[in-house]
């Protein structure tokens, strides 16, 4: 038979202390004749006891120290994945930068093709495009995997990827002249004409 919910309840108010002297004498009397209630209410009893008990206890001074000091070293790749947790927005561009340059590099080991970027007033013998003396080109010349001799004038920026420049001693070029064969070079070159298309 299944004992009334109120004599748990009446177990509780006695071990806190706020039970009514009514009460604790029903209680008194249901334990000595229910032997399941009084061994429910002695196992009550001793997790009081047990918890008051270690209230007391104290740690040393040193013993989260010891405790910190015995655990497990954690993995880098574990901080690493914390702290990129922590720093979302950093992770976030660090990545796309990363995959940028990967990008950018892969693109510069895999473009082997000639080309160059006007046709106009320019003599192109093979991979080598000559601006002739007495010839101008109005506007910026790119050269990729090739060689550019200039003799005429250049009215604007020269630059050759992956290539040479050669400048006879009656050519002119009136922008810059700059030449590409490093990786990270042509990266930056890459990023500059970016930053020139939107700010036009």
């Amino acid at each position: 038979m299944k004992c009334p919910d109120h004599i748990v309840q009446w177990m509780h108010d006695y071990l806190d202390g706020d039970i009514a002297p009514n009460d604790e004498q029903a209680l008194r009397e249901h334990l000595q004749q229910c032997p399941s209630c009084s061994h429910h209410f002695n196992s009550l009893k001793k997790t009081v006891a047990f918890i008051q008990h270690c209230s007391h206890l104290v740690p040393s001074a040193d013993f989260t120290a010891n405790v910190m000091a015995r655990l497990p070293k954690e993995k880098r790749r574990i901080r690493l994945g914390r702290w990129l947790k922590n720093h979302p927005f950093i992770a976030a561009a660090s990545l796309f930068f990363v995959l940028m340059l990967g990008s950018l590099y892969t693109t510069w080991n895999q473009e082997q093709q000639f080309s160059v970027s006007t046709r106009e007033n320019v003599v192109i013998q093979g991979h080598t495009v000559i601006v002739p003396k007495g010839k101008t080109v109005d506007g910026d010349i790119v050269v990729r995997n090739g060689t550019i001799k200039i003799e005429g004038k250049v009215n604007g920026n020269v630059t050759v990827i992956h290539g040479q420049k050669y400048l006879a001693s009656a050519g002119q070029v009136t922008g810059e002249v700059e030449e590409i064969n490093e990786a990270f070079d042509w990266i930056w070159y890459n990023i500059k004409s970016a930053v020139k298309g939107l700010l036009e």
